[in-house]
């Protein structure tokens, strides 16, 4: 296998969102990158795309004209797999189907050279399956970054069931080399960040067919100190991913909780993309408006579902949402996903704007004290159900005056 210090040309697969950003931060750092996709306008309007980011660094004095043209001089395009075969290290980055995902894997371990490490930029899939399309699964890893990724300073290095050890520290250390936060999670769905996200924006949901609005669960969470809400998190993202989904996959109106998300994605309302999700947005502006109709709309779909409305405190948002992230986290490291509460805590302040100053989900729970922590998941379980059972860990920790991170 090949060491770290060998990794001298990396490959992206995939002219995308994702793919651009993955592009910047390699020839950012030095890296020669070839680009490949199938689709050789996508690869003309992603190189665009990025000389249009470097001509506005530049106007910013971040660098000068001639670091601009050097960075775009690392880059080298191509439609044909058979010009992937000197690189060291290639991260797949295309959208999320298991299929076309296995399809260019099996691609890649043909076309490239047996000591490179081939990557996966999934948010979600199984790196294993992944893998399995290969003739070197111990070479095959997750590298998750996020959107937008040249920005982000987050990245989840993912290890599958057979990622040998030197390919995982050859790919932290390059994380760390590109200027990101690396942190190693386990194989689960979701990996760490995803997979606590989806019990967070669970309760966020949960709570505006209770009878709180959109804008009131971002300003609760916005006044905790999240650096956005989850529905303008949801606008900027795309409202309309998930509505594609659940097309798809043939479960169409799908739960009670998406059914505000449905409504405006027929609307055409997806997001910031648009001009208009949960929010409005003036042409040419990413400032997200209030946008009372939403808030109507909420109340409606609540009703069709049989809620009855009640008032959600600003504290109550805050502790649903807030909890549900720090029990999914305490899972996660009881199943070895994560290999310490301080991982966690990285996480969520460089990849999903937590509070720095109260260190992430898990230091936050330290600092109200465990005990307190478990006695609130406990009466939110007798009166909700089994969402909030509490984690093992939890409770034992909570029960020996234990802590999630050092002290």
């Amino acid at each position: 296998m090949a060491a770290f210090e060998d990794i001298k040309k990396v490959g992206v697969i995939g002219a995308g969102t994702m793919g651009r950003g993955i592009v910047m931060n390699f020839v950012n750092a030095g890296y020669p990158v070839t680009w490949l996709d199938v689709n050789g306008e996508m690869l003309e309007k992603g190189k665009v795309e990025i000389a249009a980011v470097y001509k506005r660094s530049v106007a910013q004095e971040r660098f000068d004209d001639a670091e601009a043209q050097a960075r775009l001089a690392r880059i080298s395009t191509t439609q044909e797999y058979a010009d992937l075969a000197d690189l060291d290290l290639v991260v797949e980055a295309v959208y999320e189907n298991m299929d076309l995902k296995k399809k260019i894997f099996t691609e890649l371990d043909k076309a490239v050279k047996p000591s490179a490490i081939l990557a996966t930029n999934t948010s979600y899939l199984d790196i294993d399956e992944i893998a399995s399309a290969t003739q070197r699964p111990t070479q095959v890893l997750g590298l998750h970054f996020f959107s937008p990724a040249h920005i982000m300073k987050l990245l989840e290095v993912v290890r599958g069931k057979a990622t040998a050890q030197d390919v995982m520290d050859a790919c932290l250390a390059v994380g760390k080399k590109i200027g990101k936060e690396a942190v190693l999670a386990g194989n689960c769905h979701g990996f760490i960040g995803n997979r606590m996200l989806e019990k967070y924006s669970r309760q966020s949901r949960e709570v505006v067919l209770e009878g709180s609005t959109p804008w009131e669960v971002d300003q609760a969470l916005q006044g905790f100190g999240m650096a956005m809400g989850p529905y303008r998190m949801y606008d900027v993202v795309g409202v309309d991913l998930g509505w594609r989904s659940r097309q798809l996959a043939g479960v169409g109106r799908g739960e009670p909780i998406v059914w505000l998300d449905n409504k405006l994605c027929e609307m055409e309302r997806f997001g910031q993309k648009s001009g208009h999700g949960f929010y409005k947005y003036e042409a040419g502006s990413r400032q997200a408006i209030h946008d009372p109709e939403t808030d109507m709309m909420a109340r409606e779909v609540a009703e069709e579902a049989g809620y009855t409305a009640r008032d959600v405190s600003s504290d109550e948002i805050v502790t649903r949402c807030i909890l549900a992230l720090v029990n999914e986290g305490a899972r996660i490291l009881d199943e070895g996903f994560a290999e310490s509460a301080e991982d966690i805590d990285r996480v969520y302040r460089f990849g999903y704007g937590f509070p720095a100053e109260r260190g992430g989900p898990m230091a936050y729970a330290d600092s109200l004290g465990l005990d307190k922590v478990l006695a609130e998941i406990r009466a939110l379980e007798a009166e909700r159900g089994e969402f909030w059972t509490p984690a093992a860990g939890l409770v034992k920790l909570a029960e020996a005056g234990g802590r999630f991170t050092k002290a």
